[in-house]
């Protein structure tokens, strides 16, 4: 397996010296963040990148992510132009040694958090959504924001946007999915990059919104739209851990043996009784997830793909961005390496 650490570029106060020096480490997640969705990257930032984690032991391999724009979800006019840029990043991030690109299909939000900074009875701070802060929001009648939502949207073009899902449906929007896996896997293919599908975060609907990467049996309907090895799974446990039908081992079994995992997202998460939860640590005994089995799942059916602490808590006062300070995800990539060493399986190097 692979190691790897989400880098948000030279802005992030996480620096690519503090993530060498995690035990174990060896690739890095980032992107290109500030060129509009839907336009190409500059071939020079990309090489940049590369060369900057190479200074520092690291490579640059993973992409997350080359974002799927509204007009490609909801096939607008603008989505034929968008697709054409998109498989132009693809060869683009290909040409400076990216071999797996993750992404979604989630419309208009992100993931879904009430809070970003919930404290913990030991002090750390954390990610969580409560229904009881959410069930009463209806963003078609108030002006709300919510944490993970784009604040390049006004409210008025949220509105429109919740309105036009509405009408696309679930059905609309899996005939856009199929019509974008079959524009894009071909190119991955020809690239040699694995194109990893992110679920949805959490994996059910949110405001009236379509959201259809959610269990075991849309998972399935996903990968064989097109079946190959470059249309993969980005099988995040935590977003697929927070809906108590999902069985988190079971699935990474399942889609591990089947060659068609391309990314891991490690994290846990406590479900509370109302279906709430709450992000934590990433050991077992920390939420309702058994890190262990999934880890186990992974070495016995020869994962050799790639692998990132998800989430962090915000620990020991580090006060970095929600999720992705250093401190709480190193812990959990120290976490994982013993998982993988005691279930007989070996990290790779560069």
């Amino acid at each position: 397996m692979k190691s790897s650490f989400r880098w948000y570029g030279e802005s992030d106060p996480v620096t690519l010296e503090n993530i060498r020096q995690i035990p174990g480490m060896r690739s890095i997640v980032s992107a290109v963040y500030d060129v509009p969705p839907g336009e190409v990257w500059p071939l020079e930032r990309l090489e940049h990148m590369a060369a900057l984690c190479k200074e520092n032991g690291l490579v640059f391999d993973i992409v997350e992510s080359i974002p799927v724009t509204e007009d490609i979800k909801l096939g607008g006019k603008e989505r034929d132009r968008h697709l054409d840029n998109y498989c132009e990043n693809l060869r683009r991030c290909a040409k400076v040694g990216v071999k797996c690109v993750t992404y979604n299909f989630m419309p208009v939000f992100d993931w879904t958090r009430t809070q970003l900074d919930r404290p913990a009875p030991d002090g750390s701070k954390s990610l969580v959504m409560y229904w009881d802060q959410l069930r009463d929001l209806d963003p078609l009648k108030e002006d709300i924001h919510l944490p993970g939502w784009d604040s390049s949207y006004t409210q008025d073009e949220v509105r429109e946007l919740i309105k036009a899902y509405g009408e696309l449906g679930e059905e609309g929007l899996w005939g856009n999915i199929a019509y974008f896996l079959k524009k894009v896997i071909p190119v991955a293919e020809e690239c040699g990059v694995i194109m990893a599908l992110h679920p949805d975060d959490p994996p059910y609907p949110i405001f009236g919104l379509p959201r259809v990467i959610t269990c075991e049996e849309n998972l399935d309907r996903y990968l064989s739209i097109v079946d190959s090895s470059s249309n993969s799974l980005c099988l995040c446990t935590g977003s697929l851990g927070c809906s108590r039908g999902n069985d988190i081992p079971a699935l990474t079994r399942k889609y591990s043996a089947m060659g068609r995992i391309g990314f891991m997202h490690l994290r846990n998460v406590k479900i509370l009784e109302d279906g709430s939860f709450e992000e934590c640590g990433h050991r077992s005994e920390a939420g309702s997830l058994d890190m262990n089995a999934i880890v186990r799942a992974l070495v016995e059916t020869g994962f050799d793909g790639w692998f990132r602490p998800d989430h962090g808590r915000d620990i020991w006062g580090e006060g970095g961005k929600p999720g992705y300070g250093l401190y709480d995800r190193a812990l959990g990539t120290a976490y994982i390496n013993g998982l993988i060493e005691a279930n007989g399986g070996r990290l790779e190097t560069i």
